[in-house]
């Protein structure tokens, strides 16, 4: 048996207040996903991107939790999906880091993480329960509102 892991989010943002990084810089607010007590931005912060959820257009939002929730698959990605995007657009062109999501009965699979889809990033799997996880992801929709 896998250990399942626990899924969180809080209200985050690129920059904290006395950073001086933040000027001329767009400091996107965002939903952080923190997974047994650890940030997924801190532990990628080094790319410089932001996590997907809590953040643009409400037809964005409804989109990537649809992905996380896997009600549609991603156009080119198909069960990768992007988790972490550019902090200034969320364009995937951009860059993104993609994780592969399953579901096996009530348990979803965080596992496979790439850089660009094609560069591997040595950390998860993680383990998630299914009711659980689908509460956390829907509960990120407006987090940080449009921006």
């Amino acid at each position: 048996m896998k250990t399942i892991n626990h899924l969180q989010t809080k209200p985050s943002s690129r920059y904290n207040d006395f950073d001086p990084e933040q000027e001329g810089n767009k400091n996107t607010k965002f939903a952080d996903l923190i997974i047994d007590g650890q940030s997924l931005y801190q532990t990628l912060k080094e790319h410089d991107m932001v996590p997907v959820l809590g953040w643009g257009s409400d037809e964005y939002q409804r989109q990537i939790i649809d992905y996380f929730l896997l009600k549609q698959a991603h156009p080119y990605l198909y069960h990768r999906y992007p988790i972490l995007v550019c902090p200034w657009c969320a364009d995937e062109e951009c860059g993104f880091i993609s994780v592969l999501i399953e579901r096996k009965e009530d348990v979803i699979i965080w596992r496979d993480f790439k850089l660009d889809s094609d560069k591997p990033i040595d950390i998860g799997p993680f383990y998630f329960k299914w009711a659980d996880y689908k509460k956390v992801i829907n509960d990120t929709f407006g987090t940080a509102g449009i921006q």
